[in-house]
């Protein structure tokens, strides 16, 4: 059994996004993206798995397959590995995503940057 505090990921840079690794076990992680207002993730896909998103502070605009979907704190997102998404933080303030890989489809998506 491991017990962490999610308060320990939020983690905010003014230089670019922070992605903090919170479990990596086997084919799973799941880690923590802070974005201070303006900051965005880049299109992307997870081929493979699954990806399971919830805001857990703020709120912004994720791009799913070319459709905007407006966020804010306790929505959860799916998307499908295969969908491509980003996402931006267009509001004034901090926003943290906790994020789940049920299957790493790379070792780049289990580091910290």
């Amino acid at each position: 059994m491991k017990q962490v505090n999610l308060q320990d990921y939020i983690e905010y840079s003014e230089e670019r996004f922070t992605k903090r690794i919170v479990f990596k076990e086997g084919d799973s992680t799941v880690f923590v993206l802070n974005f201070t207002a303006g900051q965005t993730l880049p299109t992307h896909k997870h081929p493979g798995t699954n990806v399971y998103l919830l805001v857990v502070e703020g709120e912004g605009t994720f791009t799913i397959d070319g459709k905007e979907v407006k966020a804010k704190k306790n929505d959860v997102i799916l998307a499908d590995g295969d969908e491509e998404f980003a996402f931006v933080n267009d509001s004034n303030g901090n926003t943290s995503l906790y994020v789940m890989l049920n299957k790493i489809p790379d070792e780049k998506y289990a580091q910290n940057i």
